[in-house]
């Protein structure tokens, strides 16, 4: 039907598989964090959180992840994209549920965007390691 666009998203499996994964690799790092992996909508498909992580962090996990899905960016390139302009900066930081800080991560598989992974719990490295371990457990592009 003309006007009708299908869109292809991360399926809970894959999704869940990622999640773990990153939170595999900060606890056998000795971080515990949590990781949230959303479609490519922005809606939550899998969440995981690791016995001890922060709690801040289990909000922060789905707002890098949704952060990542909405502009299809890893979550400082957001923030390089927006800092030279202090007006569009500080609007785009008062949006609810957006963080441009190291450990948002898009998920593409075979060059297609189809969510994105938010980790928390661990130094902004950590989260992006983290974070890439998840999509190298799923075979998506690594950032």
């Amino acid at each position: 039907m003309d006007g009708v666009v299908s869109v292809r998203t991360v399926g809970h499996e894959l999704a869940l598989k990622a999640a773990a994964a990153a939170v595999a690799t900060g606890a056998a790092a000795g971080c515990p964090v949590v990781a949230a992996v959303v479609g490519a909508g922005g809606d939550l498909v899998a969440f995981v959180r690791a016995s001890g992580s922060p709690s801040p962090s289990a909000k922060i996990a789905q707002d890098k992840a949704y952060s990542a899905a909405s502009f299809r960016l890893p979550t400082p390139d957001l923030y390089a994209m927006v800092s030279g302009n202090p007006a569009l900066r500080d609007g785009i930081v008062a949006q609810p549920g957006l963080a441009m800080f190291g450990g948002g991560l898009p998920i593409e598989i075979a060059g297609e965007f189809v969510g994105a992974i938010g980790v928390s719990g661990g130094s902004e490295a950590m989260d992006v390691e983290y974070a890439n371990a998840g999509l190298a457990a799923i075979g998506a592009r690594q950032f």
